[in-house]
This record gives structure tokens, C-alpha cells and sequence, in this order.
């Protein structure tokens, strides 16, 4: 059996493959990690140990920076609960998401998924199956379904549920708060994992209702918290640094500073494409702007005009083609009033272009024109009509030629980099994309344009969706779902055919681009976090290469200039490796109010010096608050930037690569010998086997690579039915007692500690021990072995001679050695016993400190009541000790009267609050101990004797 392994060795690596381990323990999730297709990152796997690192934790928040990759975070926990058959779980995600999970679910960590939306529910119920309890997929779907289903999810016992953009719940303290308050009651008795780049956007309330949704007993009331923590003003102030300490223990936040080092973030790089309008393109905006500026046209009602000449301004500098149809529009309206004498909305004139509205209630448009019909209806309207043959003449526009120029260059560059060659194309505008999709097939593009946008309805898109359904015909890419294997098929024809892509706004929303590093901002939206939206679609986790963001600047336009200023300058959107900061994009809140700004400088400036000192001026404003932004207190609560937690990533990185490999050791080593006679062709460089003939149903013949992602080979991977096979297979082979000789020539540095040991003998019991509560249960083996000579060996040497390879095995009569380790056992025994003890009175402390905080909560709105009233009480006193006149001392008298027996009554209620609060925390004390009082059996696991030659 030279080179080969023995019973006792596929036993012990069938154990350390598939064993039960504590919730806490740093390995937990060593398997997930080497079968997972996408390569982890020391601050997931950190993430994810977090969430539950205590038997009694009710979940966490995880609130990584945008970018850091909070879903890979979420995958490794259900990963994990997956292969412990923990299979009940949910992720609620907006609607737009939805498609996306499910694909990275199945794409990165193998999880079967299923996207439940109203109708196909539906249809599963006529079939009288309860998908919530089939154990066989993971249930994604929306907030709103959530919400209309709300009591039947009640009815299923959860494992986990995860939220996505869990800040949509974030106001859930407040009554009228539908999802926050529908969500908590709906799965309130569960594990809750929470995801979110930005927990905490205006207050701390919203931080509280964050966490309340996880664990409704880490803080009291709302008021309470509101109380206590809202008036934090100073980083070093006592309650900062109480507040800053409990929510250490919920919210676990990393930011992009701190993993740089082994994230190879890339950078994104401006380049500035520069071009002056023709002539005619001058005349048109100059017509169109002073049309926009006019006072009492009919076209553009007083109500709507700041947001109705904002949309018209943004067209306008989209293209002259998209804008033509805005006018085709305006006459449109005109003429059906005059004809009808019914007024259509203002509004309707963009709507059907521009796909970006504006996060505002619209106001009610009728606005009251007088009936008559007038001359001046039929001058605006000719006026109109003018504008827009002067822009249907603008056939081959500058813009879109320059288009061509720095689409040209930037390609080129890419393919020096070895970047693929794709063009990702932004504008706000439908007409646009049309327009520029004709183009770009008549100037060399022919057949390599894909357009993306909110419907998806063109001819194109419809071809490239049936070839798509006939491609995946039958697997469970296709979600049976239009609109979103629509845009699925968009996006891998984008991928795999097409080398650019001309998306609008809402279109490619929540869409991931990676594979492409060239952004071309067409149109330059206002609102910068829009912006970084955009770029965000290609600059995010996984691209390989530096984005480049083209940005189009008119130079002939002043105000245009000085927009891209801001934008770039101020909000630092299109350059280095991070982009735009939290703090300076959360100062804008949502965005709008900057936009509105904007356009008040085009609506009322006229000249180059007006420009300048409104641009000038919105500058200042904005410093001062991005400064004052960048200074809050607030923020700084999640935050742990320092050394430590840099190195503490390093360790965890080095460590978990030590585990990959070891695990993947143990794991091929056991396949090979398992399947020794079943398997050909076995290759130990590259990992890979071929079987000739499958072994069961469910497990395909063909060639076998270890955990490798490989389009013509199988994946051998633990959860793979293979892999239980293998599993089982040795857990369930005999292991008899034995004398096995093992080499250990060619030492590789992880047995060293074997070369001392050279022709030596002894013995060697392996006890497998049980550890079990109500709420945890873990398996360790304890590793006993003496020499002949009598000395004592650590439990290191048994694992390292585990990894030796076995040249020689014989039946041994198995005299009894366990009282030759007695001393051995017992203190192996004796070291897992007060770890374990040890972790469980760090769990019980915590949630003891939890309980006595909450009461401390309950009881802190009393207590400055009672300090306020005997505050004033004393006060009285004191005023009647020195009043001398006789009435005035007997008003005084009967109003400290009143006080005081307030004062005793609100300290009644605090005793009583307190005595309640105490006998609750003595209650879950008590509970608590009982859930974590742990229980041990143990067995024999192997027993041996050992040679080294």
C-alpha cells in the first residue's frame, strides 16, 4: 500500500470534512470557502462569522461600504446553513434584484434558489405545494410580496431571513412605516441578517429601527433611544462611547479604506471628450433656453416650469433628435387644446423620452389656461414648430461624431491593457438611445449595439431574447419570468456578442457589468448620485480592469463647463480608485435639491458673469456642507478605522488559505483512495479524475476537477453528489484496530515535527467528543499517543501523522492502552470542557448585559423625571426658607406640596420599573443558563498502533 492511506486516515479525513462545528468556531466555514466559485476576501469571511458568532445572536447588520460585496457576505452564511440542512430561508430584495440573486446563488455558491412573484405563487399553490417547507430551494422575493403574504410567511419556522437594501426599512419606528413595521411582525421570532451600505442616511431613529427589526430587546422605546443617543455631539462623550459599544455587537461595518491592501480595487480614470456645437446647434440652444426662460408661455405652465424646463434642458443636451420629438410634443398639446378645448398635462410631453423622474410628487397640471383661444397659442405654436425643424435638421450631430472619436481611442487603449473591448453608454433619454443606435450601426458598429432600457420592447431585444430562452432551454437560468429574463438576455448578449451597450437610467438599475471598463456618460446627469450609479454598474467588485468614464463637455456652453466642474472637482466622481465618498454624496441626501439648483442658474442667468458668481456661490454652499458632512459625530459610531483591524484581515487572510488548503488536501487524498478502484487517469498535479461510470443516479460520469470552476469538467466538490458519496463512504467503512507503518521521507514543512520520531513506536486512541445544548451542538476529536518509551505526545503529532503517508498495515490485537492515556485523555477532556465553558459565559455575559441594558433603557426616561422634580422641589425649599411674606411663603408651600407628591409617586413608578425591569433580566438570566449548559459524550473514535521508518 505504498503512497496510500489506511482506513483509520480516510476515517479521520471523512471526519474533518464534514464534521459539526460550533457557531463560533473560526473554520466554520473552511468548506464553503474552498467550493465557492468566486474567490472570498478576509472581510467576507469576517462578515459572515460576525452575523452569528454566538449561539444567542438574533442576527446582525452587515453595512460594508458599497462595493465590498455584502452579497458574497450573505452567500458564505447560507452556504453553511445550507450543508448543515438548515434550508428554510428567505431573502426579501427589491423587485429589481431579484433575478440577480438568483443567478448568484447558483453561480457562485451552488444554492438552489427560487424567485416567488404573484403569479407563479399562484400557480404553485393550485398544486397544493408548500414551497416554504419543500427544504429544496432558497425563497427569494420582493418587499411588496412580502408584505401581500405576509401571514402565511408567518406560519413558517425560518432558519434565516435576509433583507437586502434593508434601509428601505429604516423608519420602520414610525407607525405609518408599512414594510419596516409588516416585516418585523412578519418574521420577528427569526435569525435575521440585514444589508446595507448606508444603515444610517439622517438620524440615529433610523439606526434604532434597523436593529429593533433584528432583536427588539437590544435597545427600549424609541423615545428612550431618542433620549439618551440623539444629542450626541462629541466623539468622546460617555454616551458616544456606550452607544459606539453596543452597536459593536450588532453592525459590523468594513470600509473600502481598510481592505485595499488585498482587494485589487481598480482605479477609474476621466477622459474628457471636449467638442464645440455647430453653429446651428448654438442657435438651437440659445432659442430653446430663452423659450425656457420666457414667462407666461403656454407650453410651459407657471406650476410645472422648474421641473418641466429641467427635463426639456436635460433632452436638449442629450440630442437635437431626441429633443425634436419634446417639440413635436408641445405642438401636440397646443393643438388638441385648441381643438378640444381640454388641457393634457405638461408633464406628458417628456414622459414617454425621459425615463428618469425626478423623487418629487408631480403637481396637478391643470392649470387653468384661459379657454379663449388666442393668437398667441398660434404664435407659440409656429415658434415651436420652427425649433423643431431647426432640430430634425441637425442630422449628423457633433456630439455623436465626437462619440466615434473617443470610442476609437479608448478602445485602443483597452486593447493595449488586454480589456475587453465593450462600451458601456449612458443617456437619460429614449430618443436618444434610438438615435445613437443608428448611428453607431451606420459608422462601423453594425451588429455590435445592444440597447437597454425599461421595457426592452424593440424588435432587436425580442430576437435576442428567443435566442437566449433557446440557448438555456431547460435550466434554471431562464426564471420563467419576461421582464427579467429580458434583461438577462440583454445583458449576456452584452457579454458574450454585442461590444456596446446604450442603457438608460432605470434600465440598468441593479444590473452588474463588470466584464466592462468603459463608461461613456453621453448626457451628464446632475444629481452626482446618480452618477456614481452609473459608474457603478462597471466599477464595483470583481472588474479586472481601470475604468475609464468618458464624460462630454461643450465648450462653447459656459454653464455646461462649469457643471462638470462641480461634478468631478467637487464631488471627486470620476477619478481614483474610490470615487465619490459616503459622506460627501449622504450630503446631498437624495440628490434632488442640487438639481434644482442647477437648473435655477440656467432658468435665470443669461450672461457669462451671472454664471459664474451663481456658480460660485452654489460652490461655497456645497463645501460648507460636505465639510460638515465629513465632520459628523454620527457617522463615526460604525466606524473602526485602525491598525488593528488592518492586521487582524492579514491574519484572517493568511489563515484562511492555511484551512483551503489543508481541506483540500484531506479532500482529494480521500477521494482517490475511496474511489480507487472506480476512477482512471488520476492526474495530482492538475487534480483531476475521470470516471468511467456513474456511480448512482445522481452522479455523472466524466472527468472530475477539484473545486476548480471548468467548463468541460465536472466540479468535485464536497456538496456535490460525488462528493457525499465519497463522504459517506468512508464514515461508513469499519475501521479495525491496527498497526500501520508510515514514511515520512520528503518531509514537507507540515511534518517536521514528525522527524524526530523516526524509528520510534506507540499507541494511539482518537476520542470523538459530542458537545450539545439546546441551542448548539459541535463534534471535536481529542488526540491521545504515547511512544514505547513512555513519553507523552501532543495532539499536533497525531494530525501531522495523519497527513504521512501509510506503507504498511496489519491486524493488531488492540491490547488496552486507553489506561496507558488516561493522563492524556483527561486533560485534552479537561482544556475542550473550560473552552467550551468558558465561550458559553462570554455568550450568557453578553446577552446578561444585553437584558440589563434594555432595563437600564426602560428605566432612564424615569429617572430624569425624578431628577427634574426633585430639582424643582429643592428649589422651592430653598425659596420658602427665604421668603418672608406670609401669602407668598403659603402659595409656595402648596406648590412644593404638589411637587413632592409627584416626586413620590414618579419614584414609586421607578421602583416598580425597576423591580419589574430586574425580575425580567433575572427570568432570561435563568433561561439563558439553562439553553447554554452543555452536555458531552463521548466515544471511541480509532485505536492504532504506530510505526515511523
Amino acid at each position: 500500500m505504498k503512497n496510500s492511506i489506511t482506513p483509520a486516515q480516510q476515517l479521520y479525513y471523512a471526519w474533518d470534512l464534514s464534521h459539526k462545528k460550533s457557531i463560533s468556531d473560526d473554520s466554520r466555514f473552511t468548506g464553503v470557502l474552498s467550493e465557492a466559485k468566486v474567490d472570498m476576501n478576509p472581510h467576507q469571511v469576517e462578515a459572515a462569522l460576525f452575523a452569528f458568532k454566538s449561539p444567542l445572536s438574533k442576527g446582525a447588520i452587515l453595512a460594508d461600504e458599497v462595493g465590498l460585496g455584502k452579497t458574497i457576505e450573505a452567500g458564505i452564511i447560507l452556504s453553511e446553513l445550507w450543508a448543515e440542512h438548515k434550508r428554510r430561508i428567505i431573502i426579501v430584495v427589491p423587485a429589481s434584484l431579484r433575478n440577480q440573486w438568483n443567478l448568484e446563488l447558483m453561480e457562485k455558491f451552488y444554492l438552489p434558489s427560487v424567485i416567488l412573484e404573484n403569479e407563479s405563487y399562484k400557480e404553485i399553490k393550485e398544486l397544493d405545494t408548500n414551497l416554504f417547507e419543500d427544504g429544496r430551494h432558497i425563497i427569494i422575493c420582493s418587499y411588496n410580496f412580502a408584505i401581500k403574504h405576509s401571514e402565511e410567511l408567518q406560519l413558517v419556522d425560518w432558519d434565516l431571513v435576509v433583507f437586502d437594501e434593508a434601509h428601505k426599512m429604516r423608519n420602520v419606528y414610525k407607525k405609518g412605516n408599512i414594510i419596516g413595521n409588516t416585516m418585523m411582525n412578519t418574521f420577528k421570532h427569526y435569525k435575521k441578517i440585514l444589508l446595507t451600505a448606508t444603515p444610517l442616511q439622517n438620524n440615529l431613529k433610523e439606526l434604532y429601527g434597523l436593529i429593533s427589526i433584528i432583536d427588539p430587546h437590544f435597545f427600549s422605546t424609541v423615545d428612550s433611544f431618542n433620549e439618551q443617543y440623539n444629542t450626541i455631539t462629541t466623539r468622546d462623550s460617555a454616551k458616544f462611547g456606550e452607544l459606539k459599544g453596543r452597536l459593536s455587537h450588532i453592525v459590523h461595518r468594513t470600509l473600502r479604506q481598510q481592505v485595499k491592501e488585498y482587494v485589487n480595487y481598480t482605479k477609474r480614470t476621466a477622459f474628457v471628450q471636449e467638442y464645440e456645437a455647430s453653429p446651428e446647434e448654438v442657435q438651437l440652444y440659445e432659442n430653446i433656453s430663452e423659450y425656457l426662460q420666457r414667462p407666461g408661455t403656454y407650453g410651459i405652465p407657471e406650476k410645472v416650469r422648474p421641473m418641466l424646463s429641467l427635463i426639456v434642458r436635460k433632452i436638449m443636451s442629450s440630442s437635437a433628435y431626441a429633443l425634436s420629438f419634446t417639440l413635436q410634443r408641445f405642438v401636440e398639446r397646443l393643438e388638441h387644446y385648441k381643438v378640444t378645448g381640454e388641457l393634457l398635462s405638461a408633464m406628458s410631453t417628456v414622459e414617454n423620452d425621459y425615463e428618469v423622474t425626478l423623487d418629487e410628487e408631480k403637481d396637478e397640471i391643470n392649470e387653468g389656461l384661459n379657454p379663449a383661444i388666442s393668437d398667441a397659442i398660434d404664435l407659440e405654436i409656429a415658434e415651436l414648430r420652427m425649433y423643431q425643424e431647426q432640430a430634425k435638421s441637425i442630422v449628423n450631430e457633433t456630439k455623436a461624431k465626437q462619440l466615434l472619436v473617443a470610442l476609437e481611442k479608448t478602445f485602443h487603449k483597452n486593447e493595449i491593457l488586454g480589456a475587453p473591448k465593450k462600451a458601456l453608454i449612458f443617456t437619460e433619454s429614449r430618443k436618444t438611445q434610438e438615435y445613437l443606435k443608428s448611428f453607431l450601426q451606420n459608422n462601423g458598429y453594425q451588429g455590435k449595439v445592444v440597447c437597454f432600457n425599461g421595457s426592452n420592447n424593440d424588435d432587436d431585444s425580442k430576437s435576442i431574447y428567443r435566442k437566449w430562452l433557446s440557448l438555456y432551454a431547460g435550466s434554471k437560468r431562464i426564471s420563467g419570468r419576461t421582464i427579467i429574463d429580458r434583461k438577462q438576455a440583454l445583458v449576456d448578449h452584452f457579454r458574450t456578442d454585442a461590444e456596446i451597450m446604450i442603457a438608460t437610467e432605470s434600465g440598468a438599475e441593479g444590473i452588474n457589468l463588470q466584464f466592462c471598463s468603459l463608461l461613456v456618460n453621453y448626457d451628464m446627469p446632475w444629481n452626482p448620485q446618480r452618477i456614481e450609479q452609473r459608474i457603478g454598474r462597471c466599477h464595483r467588485y470583481g472588474q479586472k480592469f481601470d475604468v475609464v468614464v468618458v464624460n462630454f463637455v461643450n465648450q462653447l456652453n459656459y454653464a455646461d463647463c462649469r457643471v462638470y466642474e462641480l461634478l468631478n472637482e467637487k464631488f471627486n466622481l470620476f477619478e481614483g480608485v474610490f470615487g465619490s465618498s459616503d459622506e460627501v454624496l449622504g450630503s446631498l441626501e437624495s440628490g434632488v435639491d442640487f438639481e434644482k439648483k442647477l437648473n435655477h442658474i440656467y432658468q435665470t442667468c443669461r450672461t457669462e458673469r451671472e454664471i459664474e458668481a451663481a456658480f460660485n456661490q452654489l460652490q461655497s454652499e456645497l463645501e460648507e456642507i460636505i465639510q460638515q458632512r465629513i465632520k459628523d459625530t454620527k457617522k463615526s459610531l460604525l466606524e473602526n478605522f485602525d491598525e488593528e483591524v488592518v492586521d487582524k484581515l492579514k491574519i484572517r487572510q493568511s489563515e484562511d488559505r492555511d484551512r483551503i488548503n489543508s481541506y483540500n488536501r484531506h479532500f482529494w487524498r480521500l477521494a482517490k483512495s475511496v474511489l480507487k478502484d472506480s476512477i482512471t487517469d488520476i492526474d495530482n498535479e492538475n487534480l483531476t479524475f475521470v470516471l468511467p461510470v456513474s456511480l448512482k443516479s445522481n452522479i455523472p460520469f466524466g472527468t472530475y476537477i477539484l473545486n476548480k470552476d471548468h467548463g468541460d469538467f465536472h466540479q468535485l466538490r464536497v456538496t456535490h453528489p460525488l462528493g457525499e458519496y465519497i463522504i459517506s463512504r468512508a464514515l461508513e467503512t469499519p475501521v479495525s484496530d491496527a498497526s500501520i507503518e508510515f514514511e515520512v521521507d520528503n518531509l514537507s514543512s507540515r511534518q517536521v515535527l514528525l522527524e524526530k520520531y523516526k524509528g520510534k513506536s506507540g499507541v494511539a486512541v482518537v476520542y470523538k467528543v459530542k458537545v450539545y445544548n439546546e441551542l448548539d451542538s459541535h463534534e471535536h476529536l481529542l488526540f491521545c499517543s504515547k511512544t514505547d518509551d513512555g513519553e507523552n505526545l501532543s495532539p499536533d503529532f497525531l494530525k501531522k501523522l495523519f497527513e504521512a503517508n501509510a506503507i504498511n498495515e496489519s491486524k493488531w490485537s488492540g491490547e488496552n492502552i486507553e489506561e496507558q492515556l488516561t493522563e492524556s485523555y483527561e486533560q485534552q477532556l479537561y482544556d475542550l470542557k473550560h473552552d467550551v465553558y468558558s465561550r458559553s459565559e462570554e455568550y450568557v455575559s453578553f446577552e446578561i448585559d444585553k437584558y440589563q441594558a434594555w432595563a437600564e433603557d426602560q428605566v432612564y426616561s424615569l429617572e430624569n423625571e425624578v431628577i427634574v422634580l426633585r430639582k424643582e422641589d429643592e428649589a422651592l425649599k430653598r425659596q420658602i426658607r427665604k421668603e418672608r411674606n406670609a401669602k407668598l411663603k403659603l402659595e409656595l408651600q402648596e406648590n412644593e406640596a404638589k411637587i413632592a407628591k409627584q416626586l413620590r409617586q414618579k419614584q414609586r413608578q421607578l421602583f416598580d420599573m425597576e423591580d419589574e425591569c430586574a425580575d425580567k433580566v433575572d427570568a432570561m438570566t435563568v433561561k439563558l443558563r439553562v439553553a447554554m449548559t452543555n452536555h458531552y459524550d463521548t466515544s471511541t473514535f480509532m485505536r492504532f498502533r504506530w510505526h515511523i521508518k
